[in-house]
């Protein structure tokens, strides 16, 4: 994913005319501890390095990842800068919240929504956490029965219009993970699931958003090549527009 991150972050640049900065993770591995794999590199210094990033920073942001993990460290800085007000739109085939004992690899990136939730490992978890009312499922056909209970606390599934699930949020992120696309629209899912939206339906969706105060929004799950990145032009200018409103 590491190399499908580099190459859609260079189009994006291209396509929005935008410098980009690159953070430098820690490719290595470690052990599997409480559930989580490679628990000391994504405790130490990946997430430090992902802080150090968005500390600080008032422009708005869109994170392009990497696996969905990447996103933890910008939505909770977000959370704690807005408060309980903060909505997310969760485009995603798998709604990551798989708990460190649901998750059977102990994949961290099938995990973060619970942890932005308050439901993971202690370091994984937000400490003001989102509120689950606030939070939009957009097309989760991947998802396991662990986390189908989770959804039923009240997070709401709405694929054609999330807006009105996420009416009262005073802001608003929005993630995009590459396989809430279908296969046919595109081949360089991480974790592709099928009956997906069409590139024109994902950017009809995020279009649904732009009476909400954006102020994040990021990318993740590509493993696409320089070439084949492009197809996803329309939903980087999309969400582009939603960040500059």
């Amino acid at each position: 994913m590491a190399d499908g991150c580099r190459a859609l972050a260079a189009h994006a640049s291209r396509v929005l005319d935008l410098p980009h900065t690159v953070v430098d993770l820690d490719q290595s591995t470690s052990p599997r501890e409480g559930g989580v794999s490679n628990r000391a590199v994504l405790t130490g210094p990946n997430l430090e390095a992902q802080t150090a990033a968005v500390a600080g920073v008032e422009k708005k942001i869109l994170t392009i990842g990497g696996d969905c993990g990447v996103e933890f460290a910008p939505i909770r800085e977000l959370r704690e800068r807005f408060g309980p007000g903060l909505a997310v739109a969760w485009y995603d085939a798998h709604p990551d919240l798989k708990t460190p004992e649901t998750a059977h690899d102990g994949a961290y990136h099938a995990m973060v929504l619970a942890g932005l939730l308050g439901e993971s490992d202690p370091a994984l978890t937000a400490a003001e956490p989102l509120d689950p009312q606030k939070v939009a499922l957009i097309s989760p056909r991947g998802a396991i029965p662990a986390e189908r209970e989770m959804m039923e606390r009240g997070m709401g599934i709405e694929t054609d219009n999330p807006a009105k699930v996420l009416a009262g949020a005073t802001h608003l992120y929005v993630h995009v993970d590459a396989d809430v696309l279908d296969p046919s629209q595109f081949d360089g899912h991480h974790m592709p699931e099928p009956e997906g939206l069409t590139i024109d339906e994902l950017v009809a969706s995020l279009e649904t958003l732009s009476g909400f105060n954006v102020v994040g929004a990021g990318i993740t799950e590509c493993v696409g090549t320089p070439e084949s990145v492009t197809v996803l032009t329309p939903v980087i200018e999309a969400l582009a527009t939603l960040l500059r409103n």
